[in-house]
């Protein structure tokens, strides 16, 4: 049986509300991806007093208009983006949650309902990042000692650095599952 051409995995990068597309965790997480042959679709949006008030419609209409009738294979999102949990949990699309907010329990609720191979991962010093309030999840879920919502150490732009390529390497196992023979989908 012969079949058609592989189809090019695709991974949804999601921004927070203060961290855009251009900030290193999300830039660095879709050239990963790009460089192992995925293609990237990261819409841009700007975050206001409405969607503060209703984060997951704001995000879930937000991918749906950017998506169209396709489906991502991963999503990476951080923070506000992290507001798409419940959109991907009722899609089976699998993601890397950077800093969700565990303190909205709609996100905190879905991450609660995900697949194994999913990761989330918050700082110890990040008030949001709240994993006693998720005692059941088959999500891995990373601390990373000493950082802030930001993902990054206060004062120690090296240590920072240094935790970050180790977060980007999480993303990275992720990406890599999607292009290996008989990945995700």
């Amino acid at each position: 049986m012969e079949t058609g051409p592989a189809r090019t995995p695709l991974v949804l990068v999601l921004a927070g509300a203060g961290y855009g597309q251009q900030a290193p965790l999300l830039r660095w997480s879709a050239t990963i991806a790009r460089e192992s042959g995925c293609a990237v679709l990261a819409p841009d949006w700007t975050v206001d007093d409405a969607a503060r008030a209703d984060p997951v419609g704001f995000v879930t209409q937000h991918v749906a208009t950017a998506l169209g009738d396709r489906l991502p294979d991963l999503v990476v999102a951080k923070s506000f983006g992290c507001s798409a949990l419940p959109w991907a949990v009722a899609n089976e699309v699998p993601g890397v949650w950077l800093t969700p907010v565990l303190t909205d329990d709609t996100v905190r609720d879905a991450l609660a309902t995900v697949s194994d191979g999913e990761v989330a991962v918050g700082g110890s010093a990040d008030p949001m990042w709240r994993p006693d309030r998720l005692p059941h999840t088959r999500a891995r879920l990373v601390t990373v000692d000493g950082a802030d919502h930001a993902l990054e150490v206060p004062g120690d732009w090296r240590r920072s650095q240094r935790l970050q390529v180790e977060v980007l390497s999480v993303v990275e196992e992720q990406v890599a599952a999607l292009v290996r023979p008989g990945g995700r989908r």
